[in-house]
C-alpha cells in the first residue's frame, strides 16, 4: 500500500484506504475517493495530481494525494 502521489501516469489503481480526519474523508469520498474505486492518474505537476475517478476529472494537491492509499 503506497500513498496515490507515488503512482505513475497512464497507471490504473484500486483505492485501499482514505486517511484523515472526519472532515478531510468524508470531503474526499464525495469526490468519490472510495476504498475499492478505481483511480486514474492523468497527470502530474509539481507533486499536484490530475485524475480520473468515476468519470470525472479531478485535480488533487500533493497533501491530499497523500491521504489516499493505493
Amino acid at each position: 500500500m503506497m500513498p496515490l502521489m507515488f503512482a505513475d501516469v497512464g497507471e490504473s489503481n484500486i483505492i485501499k484506504k482514505v486517511s484523515g480526519n472526519a472532515e478531510v474523508k468524508r470531503h474526499l469520498e464525495n469526490l468519490g475517493f472510495v476504498p475499492g474505486g478505481q483511480v486514474n492518474i492523468v497527470s502530474k505537476n509539481a507533486g499536484n495530481l490530475i485524475v480520473n475517478v468515476k468519470e470525472s476529472r479531478i485535480a488533487l494537491s500533493e497533501e491530499m494525494a497523500r491521504r489516499i492509499f493505493i
